[in-house]
């Protein structure tokens, strides 16, 4: 039942959840539970927590079960909220127990840090602030290239730092992979931002099982930021084995996929291109948004039964996966704020949790989350 805690029963939902990757139709679940015992290690800590812990040794981040996403209060969102509102939004987490804040100098370009350095100003030396470099940006516009240069992640710094009005970015992520820079040129540069007092800790965004390995040798690794959620389910069996082996946490971006899981988007939700991204996602067609409807109908009758929303649930299950596990879902609604942070205080049972597991793996997902692959 819910609110309850049932360890037993999640280290069995464990069992099958390795099984949650790209296939499109369920495999037997036996061969996911061997699949599990052999890159999923028994972990002690599996239970939901009000806090969490991300990285491990000096570079560990004592951090809110859930954190908060800002990047729709300024970009991508088809439109941009009244900025007091926004910095209401920023300050009511806080109030909540949120001490988990995420933003890139990417987001506007720079809107955001700004947004964000003005509404934690009151409580900065009491949160995590993340960001992040890696985009090219030119004439205050994303070119849709990269730029991780030594020399330049130096300057975003400097410039995050004045935008954010701080004095030290608490969690700085590559946004994306540059093929361009060797990963250990890049991990050295934050290593000597960290030697300088400027960065505290150093996290990858979309970065695969290599990329990882590189970095982390160099500079160890905080945290993996990448997608994931009920209908983006790659990482589970691709970076969370490395996550386990380095002691890396992982920083789920779109725990409810751009909304979708929500049920608040429909096949004839208007998108604007100019300010939002998801018009370019092939998941997001009008199509794909009717065929992959089942998923938003079982989380809203199996949320009915219990009193909780589509989204309740879906963010329930991200933080059932592991202990290491923050998602950080994006609002710009007090409601909807309320609603994602009362998540955490949610416990599903083994029958509940076998339920969403088993009935996600047989629904065939239509649409890639991206036109063109993020991981590298």
């Amino acid at each position: 039942m819910l609110n309850q805690e049932n360890q037993e029963g999640r280290r069995q939902f464990l069992k099958i959840g390795a099984f949650l990757g790209t296939a499109a139709i369920a495999a037997p679940v036996l061969a996911a539970a061997q699949l599990e015992k052999e890159v999923f290690p028994e972990n002690k800590n599996d239970g939901i927590t009000k806090t969490r812990i991300l990285g491990s040794g000096k570079h560990s981040l004592n951090v809110s079960a859930l954190g908060l996403g800002c990047m729709g209060m300024s970009w991508n969102r088809s439109f941009v909220p009244d900025r007091k509102n926004s910095i209401s939004v920023i300050r009511k987490a806080y109030e909540m127990g949120v001490n988990f804040f995420d933003t890139a100098e990417a987001y506007g370009p720079f809107a955001n840090e700004e947004l964000v350095g003005e509404a934690i100003a009151p409580f900065r030396k009491d949160i995590i602030l993340c960001s992040k470099f890696g985009f090219d940006i030119q004439n205050n516009k994303l070119t849709g290239g990269f730029n991780s240069d030594p020399k330049h992640i130096r300057q975003v710094v400097d410039q995050s730092l004045k935008r954010l009005k701080t004095d030290v970015i608490d969690l700085l992520y590559q946004h994306r992979v540059d093929p361009k820079i060797p990963m250990e040129d890049v991990a050295g540069a934050v290593k000597d931002l960290i030697e300088q007092g400027k960065v505290k800790n150093f996290g990858l965004s979309e970065a695969g099982a290599e990329s990882i390995r590189k970095a982390h040798a160099i500079q160890p690794l905080t945290a993996i930021q990448t997608e994931l959620s009920l209908m983006s389910r790659e990482a589970i069996t691709e970076i969370f084995p490395v996550c386990e082996e380095l002691g890396i946490g992982f920083v789920p971006y779109s725990p409810l996929c751009r909304a979708y899981l929500t049920g608040y988007l429909n096949e004839r939700t208007k998108f604007d291109p100019a300010n939002d991204n998801r018009p370019s996602l092939p998941r997001y067609t009008p199509e794909a948004i009717r065929a992959n409807w089942k998923i938003v109908e079982f989380l809203t009758d199996f949320g009915n039964q219990r009193g909780l929303t589509p989204a309740q649930i879906s963010l329930a299950w991200l933080l059932a996966l592991k202990p290491y596990v923050v998602p950080i879902p994006g609002t710009t609604k007090l409601a909807h704020l309320q609603e994602n942070m009362l998540s955490a205080d949610i416990t599903l049972s083994k029958a509940e949790l076998d339920n969403i597991t088993q009935t996600i793996t047989g629904i065939r997902i239509v649409g890639d989350r991206y036109a063109a692959p993020q991981t590298k």
